[in-house]
């Protein structure tokens, strides 16, 4: 049986090799209970790097830029990627 856990990255700009700047992590599987601002230290360097680790690539946000005079206006996080892992929990 599998479940999944999922891992939200905001990195420093578009690119997957940016810095990670903000994380939450999420598990379907129950083995453990991850909350936010629970760790000081990012849970990868860059979204490369959780690639590497088995983490699958399924969303990033759109590159839209922000309409004249809205440049400051608070909204969707523009550099979000989100990962999943599938893990087997028997």
């Amino acid at each position: 049986m599998k479940r999944q856990q999922v891992l939200v990255l905001y990195l420093a700009h578009s690119g997957l090799d940016a810095a990670v700047l903000g994380w939450a992590s999420y598990d379907g599987t129950g083995l453990t209970n991850p909350t936010t601002g629970d760790s000081d230290e990012p849970p990868y360097d860059c979204g490369v790097a959780a690639l590497r680790d088995g983490w699958r690539l399924i969303q990033a946000s759109q590159l839209i830029p922000p309409g004249k005079g809205e440049e400051y206006d608070v909204s969707f996080l523009k550099h979000e990627f989100w990962f999943e892992k599938l893990v087997d929990v028997r």
